[in-house]
Order: structure tokens, then sequence, then C-alpha cells
């Protein structure tokens, strides 16, 4: 399968967008200081990738977290592609911060599935 141009920008244009996961801490300012922390975990998605699993949903009925990615991303723009949240809780101790590291690996590891079922569709590309 040959990638047009538009796709290939879709998948890897030159300021992206690139598929991440990111932990956020989120400082919320009342007045003059910090009156919350909160940590989130984020999902950028590339637009090609997005649109393809999006078009071959039925092969991740079994995936929750692929199936709330489709229902609940935004589209950012070519730079960001595709977002949303997948992990937000105040920071109230440590504890937090390990249930936003294994939301982190676990988007990861979505993230890398999605990724490998795109390279299995688009097969061998003539770039």
């Amino acid at each position: 399968m040959n990638l047009t141009d538009k796709e290939r920008d879709k998948l890897w244009g030159d300021d992206g967008p690139y598929s991440q996961a990111n932990i956020i801490i989120q400082e919320r300012i009342l007045d003059d200081s910090v009156s919350r922390v909160f940590l989130e975990v984020e999902a950028d998605i590339n637009p090609l990738t997005y649109e393809i699993i999006k078009k071959n949903r039925d092969e991740f009925s079994d995936d929750p977290m692929i199936q709330q990615l489709l229902d609940h991303a935004d589209y950012r723009g070519q730079k960001f592609g595709y977002v949303t949240c997948a992990f937000h809780r105040e920071y109230i101790d440590e504890s937090v911060m390990d249930d936003a590291r294994k939301a982190l690996e676990y988007t990861r590891k979505t993230i890398i599935k999605m990724h490998k079922y795109v390279m299995k569709v688009l097969g061998n590309l003539d770039l």
C-alpha cells in the first residue's frame, strides 16, 4: 500500500503529530497560591492511526481502552492529532502518582497495540 502525501503527513508530519502518552502535573491556582494539584495521563494519537483504528473498530470490540479512546478523543489539529485523558485524579499522596504511572504504562501499551495493527494494515510501504 502506498501512502498519499496527506496520509504520510497524518502519520509522520514534520511537526508531529506523534502518538504519545504523558503524565501531566496540573496546579490549580486560587488567588495567590496553589489550591490543589491533579495528575493526568493524556494520550495523543496521530490522525492516521486513529482513523485506521476507528475504521476497523470491530476488531477491538474486546478492548475497552481502545473503545474509550475512540469514543472520547478530540481532534486538536495536525500538530497534536487526537487527544484524550486516560487518568485524572487529585494528587493527595504518592499512591496517586503510583496509579498515574500504572495508567501511563497501560496507555503506552494500548498505543503500541494500535501502532502494530496500523503497521500490519499498511503492510510494506513504498516510501
